[in-house]
């Protein structure tokens, strides 16, 4: 992460490096949470790796996640995971659990690494930051698989499935090697869902919309 701290503070000189460090941990966080989002475990496999190598320090507390353990059950839930969702008709039922898996591993990804805050801030920022961040994207990936389903029977699932994957390692490495950047794509990627989930109701008349 120093060559990350190193790029922030030419383009932003004035910044104190704890200020930096925090931002830096925010960013980071946030980049993991997104790809928890797509898949589950991906990120979390990618964080322990990361944490073991000594690239990233996780916050006081979490050193466990970088140890040896941590990688060989995180590595076995993630080959499972990534298994299940090529499997017909699993993939759907498992997105009824998916959910709230990735709002919960979201919410652990960014308070395993959002350092220098007081407890009450780094759990705030992680429920309402990184768990929502999660839940909102992987709602969108049950919209797209549910879409997928009923127009193809499930036959395109496997190319949704591969899709996730390759989104959710995408974003594991953005974040952890350009921070910033991936905080950036995924506030991008935020705003996009969001305008299509608003599109998409704009155009339900307002007789079959559910009453709230």
């Amino acid at each position: 992460m120093r060559r990350t701290r190193k790029s922030v503070l030419r383009l932003m000189p004035t910044i104190d490096q704890p200020t930096l460090d925090i931002v830096i941990s925010i960013c980071l966080g946030l980049g993991l949470s997104a790809a928890c989002g797509f898949r589950v475990f991906v990120p979390l496999l990618g964080l322990s790796v990361a944490a073991m190598s000594g690239y990233v320090q996780p916050a006081a507390g979490w050193e466990w996640v970088g140890s040896w353990p941590a990688v060989a059950c995180l590595a076995t839930a993630t080959v499972l995971e990534i298994a299940a969702y090529y499997v017909p008709w699993i993939d759907n039922a498992l997105d009824s659990i998916a959910t709230p898996a990735a709002v919960i591993a979201g919410t652990l990804a960014t308070a395993s690494v959002v350092t220098d805050l007081p407890p009450l801030w780094r759990w705030s920022l992680a429920a309402i930051a990184g768990g929502g961040i999660a839940g909102l994207i992987q709602a969108a990936t049950v919209t797209l698989r549910g879409t997928s389903t009923v127009t193809t029977g499930g036959l395109a699932n496997f190319l949704v499935s591969t899709g996730e994957l390759i989104l959710s390692l995408v974003t594991t490495l953005v974040a952890l090697l350009l921070p910033v950047l991936g905080a950036g794509l995924v506030l991008a990627l935020l705003l996009w869902i969001t305008l299509k989930l608003t599109n998409r109701r704009a155009k339900v008349p307002p007789s079959a919309r559910p009453a709230l």
